[in-house]
């Protein structure tokens, strides 16, 4: 694997970097909020050509060439300042890249460009009480009557859905369908009447998950995305790009560094836990995890920009459940550093950091949170026959006849 990069793609990261110079904001522009702040600066990294640099121009995005490298460079360079580059949201990181792909014109052009500025915040509404990992028995009617679907029926496991203004969901439109066909992917407004969001309640303290009521709800007929009965389709591209970003190794890679420094900074027997064998035994079987996910990334990366999608399918699907697993042992890890302190209940203040918060209480609530990616997305032992069947081409396991 060659890790070089060409002298002219040296010269496009010094450009990144010259442009990075300007984050954070300083002057007048310093005195905006921190929403504002980062609005701004991403405005004129979209101006530049370095977010969203493969959405085209009329979509809100900065309109250039696909160039995987480029990509790659302006990813290591804004995490490296910690700047605000694409968004990764459920609107910009789901439903952008599902719309380029299936969505009619109007769509693209009324649906993306709010979802990459995060003006217009996305739910997304697949799983229901009865069907979860078996998505496909989903059960929330929508009926065309007119120039409007009616929606019934019920949504589970919503994120943030008493935050969104809109849901990107899959509805049963043809009932007597087999169940993969007759399944419709719409986009449903939050403010329709007939929606009602209850919160639940999670171990962390915190509501991130909801529940969704739809009781004739009618949604405009152009709402849908590709074609009527063939939303399974449109679905799978969508799951591809969560588990993307669920297995993100820049995430772990700066999870890692905060760990580290948790065991500098916390005191054993008078000394610095990292001194502890045991604890930097620990420490480096779990970067051990993180280079592989990290190289299992660049592979990935290498086929794709070498036009070979198939060997990039199998570390892409392999991402997803390997990193979730690599976070939950990086987190075993904090949470055993704490000590006494884990007994702390996490702050409304970890809670709305989103795990970010590295404080003891910010672990407590990060530990518990690591359990919930390796369901959502696809629990693990769904990834594990997914990769086994698709990837590797092994037989399927056993299943009941179909009805």
């Amino acid at each position: 694997m060659d890790l070089q990069y060409s002298e002219a793609y040296q010269e496009f990261r010094r450009e990144v970097q010259v442009f990075l110079a300007g984050w954070p904001l300083q002057a007048e522009e310093a005195k905006l909020s921190a929403e504002e702040q980062e609005a701004l600066f991403r405005a004129r990294a979209i101006e530049a050509g370095f977010v969203y640099r493969d959405i085209p121009k009329q979509y809100g995005g900065a309109g250039c060439e696909p160039d995987g490298l480029k990509d790659a460079i302006v990813r290591e360079e804004f995490y490296r300042a910690g700047a605000p580059g694409n968004l990764p949201t459920q609107g910009a990181g789901m439903l952008a890249p599902t719309l380029l792909e299936f969505g009619s014109e109007a769509q693209k052009k009324r649906f993306i460009p709010p979802a990459l500025t995060g003006e217009e915040a996305w739910c997304q509404g697949y799983s229901e009480p009865g069907s979860g990992s078996d998505l496909a028995s989903l059960q929330c009617s929508a009926r065309l009557d007119g120039d409007h679907w009616v929606v019934n029926g019920q949504k589970i496991w919503t994120s943030n859905a008493h935050e969104a203004d809109f849901m990107f969901g899959l509805f049963r439109t043809e009932p007597d369908a087999s169940k993969h066909a007759g399944i419709s992917y719409l986009l449903v407004d939050m403010k329709s009447p007939g929606i009602d969001v209850r919160p639940l309640r999670e171990m962390t303290g915190s509501s991130e998950f909801t529940e969704v009521f739809f009781d004739d709800v009618r949604v405009p007929a152009e709402n849908l995305v590709g074609k009527r009965g063939e939303g399974w389709a449109v679905s799978r591209a969508t799951l591809v790009h969560e588990r993307n970003l669920i297995g993100n190794p820049n995430m772990m890679r700066e999870t890692f560094d905060d760990l580290v420094e948790l065991a500098r900074n916390t005191i054993r027997n008078g000394r610095p836990a990292i001194e502890d064998a045991h604890v930097r035994q620990r420490l480096v079987e779990v970067e051990g995890y993180v280079r592989t996910a990290e190289t299992s990334n660049m592979r990935q990366f290498s086929a794709s920009v070498r036009g070979e999608p198939l060997k990039a399918m199998r570390p892409m699907m392999m991402a997803k459940l390997y990193g979730t697993d690599t976070v939950q042992m990086l987190q075993a890890v904090a949470y055993d550093l704490l000590g006494s302190e884990g007994m702390l209940a996490p702050t409304e203040e970890d809670i709305r950091g989103w795990s970010r918060s590295n404080t003891p209480t910010g672990w407590v609530e990060a530990y518990i949170f690591s359990l919930g990616p390796a369901i959502a997305g696809g629990a693990s032992n769904i990834q594990l026959n997914i990769i086994g069947e698709r990837g590797y081409g092994l037989p399927r396991d056993l299943r009941p006849p179909a009805k």
